[in-house]
Formats: structure tokens, sequence, C-alpha cells
């Protein structure tokens, strides 16, 4: 019998969501949930998160602004949207994307690095993450290599840090260096450990980007690595883009949180891939 009153599967999933309460955080800590609950559900709107966070609704307006100048999302009426499919979002606004995840990443990452080895971080915003715990980590001597500037400008001045950069070209979006100039440097260069950083993970494919000169930047550090660590937060995971950084069988290890899908994690594990969750 038709049902005069079909269920609304995504309404009902979108009002749970918003009918949890987090009143109290600082003004940092509300946008980075907006930007979270904006990536779940895709639309947010001003009435439910006054309602969520305890707060009014010109306080909610003043956030959204606020972070639709950044690129975060884009204002509608009564509420605000994702940005539009591939647009590329800032630094600053990816920074707030699964915080508390990737600095458990980090974390975990971090705890892998031993004293006197050579490693590369990749641009992005997890390891950034990672740098910032490299400079309270007990260690006594390391090597780093980035192209990252955001990176680098977190560990320049680490005393525990030797800080090398290949070099090349630079993208503001992401604040990293890529193309010839930076290959031909890397291609001098060994390392103990690479942690690539990814737009997308897909299990049966590997790590994926949109931006086709870091690419092949990072093949060339996977290519100078002994072991190849991915790190990404579980949003990342069953997502494709444009090229293939890393192939499943060129990674070691992927730290991930304990969001990430179960099937993925069994995929990657078959593949022979180390899938440590933080």
């Amino acid at each position: 019998m038709h049902d005069p009153h079909p269920r609304d599967d995504a309404g009902a999933e979108l009002r749970a969501a918003e009918s949890a309460v987090e009143p109290g955080l600082l003004v940092e800590e509300r946008r980075r949930r907006i930007c979270d609950l904006l990536q779940e559900s895709g639309r947010v709107t001003v009435v439910a998160l006054a309602r969520r966070f305890a707060t009014s609704a010109v306080t909610i307006r003043a956030d959204l602004a606020a972070l639709e100048r950044a690129g975060a999302l884009v204002r509608s009426h009564g509420g605000a949207l994702l940005p539009r499919d591939g647009l590329d979002q800032p630094l600053t606004v990816k920074e707030t994307l699964h915080h508390s995840e990737k600095v458990r990443i980090a974390r975990l990452a971090v705890s892998l690095i031993r004293d006197g080895e050579t490693i590369i971080l990749d641009s992005g915003t997890t390891t950034a993450e990672i740098a910032k715990q490299i400079r309270e980590a007990p260690l006594q001597s390391i090597n780093v290599i980035t192209n990252a500037l955001n990176v680098a400008m977190l560990l320049a001045s680490a005393p525990t840090v030797r800080l090398i950069m290949p070099g090349g070209i630079l993208r503001r979006e992401s604040n990293s260096l890529s193309g010839h100039i930076g290959e031909a440097a890397l291609g001098e260069l060994r390392a103990d450990r690479l942690f690539l950083g990814a737009d997308a993970i897909d299990p049966t494919l590997g790590v994926m980007t949109p931006h086709l000169p870091e690419a092949q930047l990072n093949l060339k550090m996977i290519a100078i690595a002994r072991q190849v660590v991915a790190v990404a937060d579980s949003s990342k995971l069953m997502r494709r883009n444009i090229s293939v950084i890393a192939h499943v069988e060129q990674l070691d290890v992927l730290i991930t949180d304990s969001a990430a899908p179960p099937m993925a994690v069994e995929e990657l594990r078959r593949r022979g891939v180390e899938v440590l969750l933080a």
C-alpha cells in the first residue's frame, strides 16, 4: 500500500545531527564544528546551529559570514551550503575540518619517528599537525624534507630539526612548492619515511589528488623513501580524484581515524597496507 507520508531518511539524519547540543564552545571551536557539520550533511541552518551551540542567531550569522569570507561555505537564505564542487578551499579553511582527528593522527605518526631519521613531510593540514607535534616530541635530532611553506615555518625554529626544502613553484592555495626544480632536488636525496597527505583514498586504486604538478613531486618523494605512510582523516576514504599519487601497492601504512569505513580498512589490509586507527 502506498505510504502517504514517505520517510525522508536524509532529512531524518540531518534532524538527528542538528538535535545534539554543544554549548560553551570558543569561537574557533564552534566554527570548526560548523565546518564539520557542513561536510557531513551538505547544508546547515541558522536556527539549528543556534540551538545546537546554545547561542543567538546573530552570533551564528557572524560565524557563517566569517566562514564565507574564508571560502569554507556559501551562505543561503536561513543557512549555508558547501561550496560548489571543484572549488579548492584555502588552507586556512581546511585546517578547521576534522581538526581533532588530524591531531590524533599526527600524534600516532610522530610516535613512529626515531632519532637520526630523515623524514619527508608532504604538504597538507594533517602533515602540518605532524610538524607541530614534532616540535614537542622527545627527539634529539632528525632531518625533515618538505615542500610546504607552512610546515617549514612550523619547524624553522625547532632546534632538533635540520630542515631541507627542495624548492619549486609556489601554489598559494596549499602553500606548497612543486615543479621540475623540486623534482630534480629530491632525486639527490634519500629518506627513511614519507608522510604523504591525501585529498582522496580509494582502497582499490590508492592515494589521489586533483593537482597534477604536486602528484609528480609526490612520485619523486615515494621513490626516495624507504617507507610510505599515508596520513588522512576518514572523510578522505572511499573517494576518488583526477590523479593517482600512489597505488595501493606503493603504500606501507595508512594512519586514519577510528571513523574510517570498515570495508575500506578491510580492503586496504587485504592488499597489504598496515592500517593504524587513531
